[in-house]
């Protein structure tokens, strides 16, 4: 009878082991739906929902969508057509995020990423308060030197890793942007190229010593838009997703 009942009791240990076994994986399964939830597409492949002009109301005609893409026309082909106010920024607002889209750009070419960008009469153009994530063509870059002001930089601050390995004009890089209560990374096709503290005293010191000196609203801002600028050269933009930060 004993025996009888030390097997009952096994047997109903496998049961309720195996049960518990179960549930794990089933939580473990929505835990990982619920992380993949939290990505939300900025960009549907089709239309404008979601974006505008910087500062009007309309689309600007330098944009268009090609391929599933959004393009930039206002230099298109090789030949610089000059700087052209008229970036495209999101109708929503981040905060902490993590950011991803990919681009190619014209050979020679020159654009930006640009976040945390308000937009304002007062202001006028996405980069008086975005700080940038820099796109270019480094190989024939007709406007920059400095490997501060190169791809994947924090534009006119911090320049990124020697390592970084941009891939040829007209051909799709990858591009990370995570900002988490002032610790920001920049990645470029799967490698993080830059990593820095915004308000750090190393941070402070460069904007005190280069282009934002005299601005009081460069990086002002910890909630703003994503800004894609227009700086007069073909430039295209797909895959744009962000997943928000707590």
């Amino acid at each position: 009878m004993k025996l009888k009942t030390f097997y009952f009791l096994l047997s109903a240990l496998v049961l309720v082991s195996c049960g518990g076994e179960k549930k794990d994986s089933t939580t473990e399964t929505n835990e990982t739906t619920e992380e993949t939830s939290e990505w939300v597409s900025l960009f549907d492949g089709e239309t404008f929902n979601g974006w505008k002009t910087y500062g009007q109301d309309t689309m600007s005609d330098s944009w268009s969508i090609v391929d599933g893409a959004i393009a930039c026309n206002a230099g298109i082909g090789e030949e610089n057509v000059g700087f052209d106010i008229g970036s495209l920024v999101t109708t929503s607002t981040y905060g902490n995020f993590e950011f991803e889209l990919e681009y190619k750009i014209a050979k020679g070419g020159n654009s930006g990423i640009f976040y945390h960008v308000v937009e304002s009469e007062e202001y006028g153009t996405d980069y008086t308060t975005g700080p940038e994530y820099q796109v270019l063509d480094d190989e024939f870059s007709r406007s920059e030197t400095e490997p501060y002001k190169m791809v994947a930089s924090n534009y006119a601050m911090h320049a990124p890793s020697e390592s970084k390995k941009p891939n040829p004009h007209m051909e799709w890089n990858q591009v990370k942007i995570i900002y988490n209560n002032g610790h920001v990374e920049h990645w470029l096709n799967g490698e993080k190229v830059l990593e820095f503290e915004e308000g750090s005293a190393d941070w402070l010191a460069k904007k005190a010593a280069g282009k934002w000196a005299n601005s009081d609203t460069y990086a002002k801002y910890k909630e703003g838009a994503f800004s894609l600028q227009n700086h007069g050269d073909e430039v295209h933009f797909r895959n744009i997703r962000v997943k928000e930060l707590k």
